[in-house]
């Protein structure tokens, strides 16, 4: 039996990743050469994934160069306010039509992630997955679609929220508040577990920035 050719990843894939998995971080420069020895392909699909990447706003010119696009005040509450109301109703939902497989893997992830608690990076990742199931049990593809959009935005924090004391915990008990909603099928209920546990990510983000403001 001939096995499957792993998927090979484009460029704008590639660099998308990398800025969301930390590798580049808000105004870090990124160099079409460096870029395409880094990821093993030529100049010219690199060049193309990084005027994408310009056009949806993920990456910004400074002077000549392109920079990873960092969130000010504002477009941060903006992004919040986004995801905020499409998660709550992703939440919606997926307690209307997550299947039992659906809410039996989102229980797994808590459990599993349980375990991760000191790792905020891993934690943060370990998140991500988590709200994607959440996003795929909604059942609706235009729905996923702005949620990837809304994440893609995400990665331009150069700092997880969970990586604030006593957040992984707090951040642990909110999803189970979620599951909890969605296994019982009450779309209320996961919507507000949902909105509130961003809600409570967004004040925890602003003390962040503010700490930092301090240096």
């Amino acid at each position: 039996m001939t096995q499957a050719k792993p998927v090979q990843k484009d460029a704008y894939t590639l660099i998308l990743e990398a800025i969301d998995g930390g590798v580049y971080r808000p105004g870090d420069r990124l160099v079409e050469s460096e870029l395409a020895d880094r990821f093993g392909v030529s100049r010219t699909p690199i060049r193309e994934a990084l005027q994408r990447l310009e056009t949806q706003s993920l990456l910004a010119r400074d002077g000549r160069s392109l920079i990873v696009a960092s969130l000010d005040h504002n477009q941060m509450a903006e992004l919040y306010a986004v995801r905020s109301e499409l998660e709550g109703l992703a939440a919606r939902l997926a307690a209307r039509h997550a299947t039992e497989e659906e809410v039996h893997v989102l229980q797994e992830m808590i459990d599993e992630d349980r375990a991760l608690i000191a790792q905020p990076r891993e934690l943060a990742r370990a998140n991500r997955r988590f709200h994607k199931m959440i996003h795929l049990a909604s059942h609706n593809r235009f729905l996923v679609q702005q949620l990837d959009l809304v994440y893609r935005s995400m990665a331009l924090m150069a700092d997880t929220s969970l990586a604030a004391l006593g957040r992984g915990e707090v951040a642990l008990a909110e999803h189970q508040a979620i599951v909890d909603a969605i296994a019982r099928r009450d779309e209320d209920a996961a919507y507000r577990a949902l909105r509130d546990h961003i809600s409570v990510a967004f004040v925890t983000r602003l003390k962040q920035e503010a700490r930092s403001d301090e240096r």
